[in-house]
């Protein structure tokens, strides 16, 4: 459906642990959305993103100007700065875009032994947690609707009240 290479390579150094991607991953240089036609018919614009993209409002504004009502953030956030950032982060993309946000991540002690920190999510466009999975492998549902973004961005019309 579409390519995306992850803009914002992961970088964290300190006592405990690094992690450098910029070592191994080359960065992409363009977003990237696709449509998405629903069993309904329904066409959803969806806007890519992995994990560390998160920390980047900027990308999921642009995603948000051109039509996106659903953003994706597969992700294997590290177990503290999962545990500190992830859920304020996510909600706070979807409240920022009036968007649906579905984040699957990676979560638990990996044969590396690195920790992850999970906790797969959907997350409404008023920033609503719908449904959640801490850790193990699943598969989490949310009943996605369409009328809620109008309700929600005819609530609040912020997207249409950018200055910026």
């Amino acid at each position: 459906m579409a390519r995306y290479d992850k803009l914002h390579l992961f970088r964290l150094l300190d006592a405990a642990q690094s992690f450098d991607e910029t070592r191994v991953v080359l960065a992409g240089v363009e977003p990237a959305q696709f449509t998405l036609v629903a069993r309904n018919g329904q066409r959803w614009t969806v806007g890519l993103s992995i994990c560390y993209d998160l920390r980047f409002p900027e990308l999921y504004r642009r995603h948000a100007a051109q039509g996106a009502d659903l953003l994706l953030v597969p992700s294997a956030f590290t177990h503290a700065t999962g545990q500190a950032h992830w859920e304020l982060l996510l909600r706070a993309r979807a409240v920022e875009n009036l968007a649906y946000v579905l984040a699957p991540a990676q979560g638990g002690l990996h044969e590396n032994g690195r920790r992850t920190w999970g906790h797969s999510m959907v997350v409404d466009p008023w920033g609503e947690v719908m449904a959640v999975q801490a850790e193990g492998a699943a598969v989490v549902l949310a009943q996605l609707d369409q009328a809620r973004i109008a309700q929600v961005r005819t609530r609040l019309p912020a997207l249409a009240h950018r200055v910026l």
